[in-house]
């Protein structure tokens, strides 16, 4: 197929890229920041043979993605964090029913209403799962455009492999910048094998999904295969960039938009001679602790958000005490720069 370059918004790009990975039912509601991705699937669904409704507030969306997810369709929706909030109870059935999808949040300040600057205050919520129960939701976060289009794809392919939710976490920044983007012309034709679907049981066994167990023991017996499955995740899906590892002294880590930042700090301390590295989580669930694991000898970490410490503890879990972790964040819109960073690291030195 013909490859494109096109100048796009990182919203764009996620809409751009779940429709390359075939997939074919979108419901969502508007919400600022996110609001070009929910304007791009309306407009290109219908005409890549996809289903496009925009719903009448996101308790339905989530709900709409849980009956298409089920029927077998790759569905997706999107929201920005209080949009996401509403969407819990949602996901959480959809994990009990082990049901493949894709949510994406493009987080913005909080708590409550906020406002509709960037922040990565939803970590907690993205990583332990969000909703009630013992589940879990694989967590990408891209930090570009193009990375954006990428993880959405992979994001769909996942959620296939392991029947679960996946979340595509970005913020307001990623979500409005514009970047070149490399993609295929035309829809992904993609064609995945879903046995449990609800089809119609025409020559086979009737399907059951469900999330619902009330015969005792029933619900534990499932909850141990979740686990195992999310075993398995842990082992096979970290992902991560690493960066100048080798010799570092102090090592930053930050995701998504602020390890741009972060990158931006990292070059110009190693141009005066500073031995600086950076870890850049991509995956925030599993989190990367291999790339920790691999450091061997002590340094000191300095852990940069969009929030007050939260993938911190992370980190922390991470290290397990092997070396000192520090922390630099702001949150409800404030967004650490290149400046706060270096001063940070010149303490630490």
């Amino acid at each position: 197929m013909k490859i494109k370059r096109v100048l796009i918004s990182g919203n764009e790009a996620i809409a751009e890229g779940a429709i390359q990975a075939g997939c074919n039912f979108y419901a969502g509601y508007p919400i600022t920041p996110q609001n070009e991705l929910i304007a791009y699937m309306s407009r290109y669904m219908p005409s890549s043979g996809g289903v496009f409704i925009q719903a009448e507030s996101e308790l339905a969306a989530i709900n709409m993605v849980y009956g298409a997810a089920a029927c077998g369709c790759r569905a997706m929706t999107s929201s920005s964090s209080p949009g996401v909030s509403l969407k819990q109870e949602g996901i959480s059935y959809m994990s009990g029913a082990r049901l493949p999808a894709v949510v994406v949040n493009i987080m913005r300040g909080g708590p409550g209403l906020g406002n509709i600057a960037p922040a990565q205050s939803d970590y907690f919520q993205a990583t332990r799962g969000g909703g009630h129960g013992d589940y879990r939701v694989i967590v990408l976060a891209p930090a570009g455009a193009q990375e954006a289009y990428d993880l959405t794809k992979t994001g769909f392919r996942l959620a296939d492999k392991y029947r679960i939710v996946v979340m595509i976490l970005g913020d307001g920044v990623l979500g409005q910048m514009m970047e070149p983007v490399k993609f295929l012309a035309g829809k992904g034709k993609v064609s995945v094998k879903k046995p449990w679907a609800l089809t119609g049981c025409k020559g086979r066994k009737p399907n059951i999904v469900k999330s619902f167990f009330l015969r005792e023991g029933d619900l534990e017996k499932f909850n141990l295969k979740l686990q195992k499955d999310y075993e398995a995740i842990r082992r096979e899906e970290q992902r991560y960039e690493g960066l100048f590892l080798d010799d570092a002294r102090v090592i930053l880590v930050a995701y998504g938009t602020m390890s741009r930042i972060a990158k931006s700090a990292l070059t110009r301390l190693r141009s005066s001679g500073k031995k600086i590295g950076l870890i850049r989580p991509v995956s925030l669930w599993p989190f990367p602790d291999k790339a920790f694991k691999k450091i061997g000898r002590k340094v000191k970490y300095l852990t940069v958000e969009m929030s007050y410490g939260q993938m911190l503890e992370d980190v922390k879990l991470a290290v397990n005490g092997s070396a000192q972790v520090e922390f630099l964040g702001r949150a409800g819109g404030g967004i650490p720069g290149e400046d706060e960073i270096i001063d940070k690291i010149g303490r630490l030195i």
